[in-house]
């Protein structure tokens, strides 16, 4: 009975090891398959210095008063 035991665990053991060296790249690394990409929704603002609109504006004011800080 334990010779059966030791013989099933010799096995998995091998399948194991056989599944893993299949899956290894030439490097010996595990290859992973690529990471799908989530799709990308419109782009929304945090801050207002990450809106460009507000940035042109902001700009526009400045040289309007010719310099000076908005």
């Amino acid at each position: 009975m334990v010779f059966l035991v030791v013989l099933v665990m010799a096995v998995v053991v091998v399948a194991l090891v056989v599944r893993a060296a299949a899956n290894s790249g030439p490097d010996g690394r595990a290859q992973r398959a690529p990471r799908p990409q989530r799709p990308r929704g419109p782009v929304q603002f945090v801050a207002p210095d990450d809106d460009p609109e507000f940035l042109r504006e902001l700009e526009r004011r400045a040289r309007r008063d010719d310099g000076s800080p908005a």
